[in-house]
């Protein structure tokens, strides 16, 4: 990728965190743009350096003062752009389902490999999230979604058969341009068909509309593994 993918460290564990630093900080795309010890040391820099805020926010989850939990909630309302990236050594479905639900865009655990650290930060940069077959499936598996919407509200039969078809290839994460070129249509169109799926769904973003789809099983883990 061209663009410099700014990025935040949130981890009390600072032989950790510098570790990910030193990795992070030999790859030409990414830059360090602060490190954090707790969510409290955070949020009074984004408040304070609105100017430099960064891409993606890579978030410990239990740190003292203000945890990855509740920081990410007060991130995800204040500063909704920003990306954040759970990783943490924690693995269990409801620590995946929370930190989803309160606004995460992805979930790796600490024994993951440089590669697929690297292979999230830049997923997550193109397309605005990044999700394992194993976070899909708890996904699927929990109510996570921070737009719920029952069906009783929106029935998938409002979607047109182009939507659905896109929100597939969202789903499957695809970005707009290779949406259009497997769809044959231009990418202005593939942003129109987005934007209504995003209106009709009542989601805030890609991530929202992914979790949505799947546990209104308008999109199945099978149809994402073809």
């Amino acid at each position: 990728m061209n663009k410099t993918i700014k990025i935040i460290l949130v981890d009390d564990e600072i032989l950790f965190r510098k570790g990910i630093s030193f990795l992070l900080g030999r790859e030409t795309n990414i830059e360090i743009v602060f490190e954090a010890s707790n969510g409290d040391e955070l949020i009074s820099f984004l408040h304070n350096n609105k100017n430099n805020h960064p891409d993606i926010i890579i978030m410990d989850l239990k740190m003292p003062v203000i945890n990855g939990v509740e920081a990410t909630k007060i991130i995800h309302k204040e500063f909704p752009k920003l990306k954040i990236i759970a990783l943490t050594s924690y693995d269990s479905k409801s620590f995946v389902a929370n930190m989803i639900a309160v606004g995460a865009v992805s979930y790796l655990i600490k024994n993951a490999t440089p590669k697929e650290l690297l292979a999230t930060i830049n997923g997550v940069a193109a397309k605005g999230f990044y999700y394992t077959d194993y976070v899909m499936k708890i996904i699927q598996e929990c109510a996570v979604s921070p737009n719920k919407i029952s069906k009783s509200r929106f029935d998938e039969e409002h979607l047109t058969n182009r939507e659905k078809e896109v929100l597939l290839l969202l789903c499957k994460q695809y970005n707009s341009n290779e949406i259009a070129e497997k769809l044959f249509i231009s990418s202005r169109t593939v942003e129109g068909h987005r934007n209504n799926l995003l209106l009709k769904t009542e989601c805030k973003n890609i991530a929202g509309l992914v979790v949505y789809a799947i546990q209104n099983e308008i999109v199945t883990l099978g149809d994402l593994l073809e």
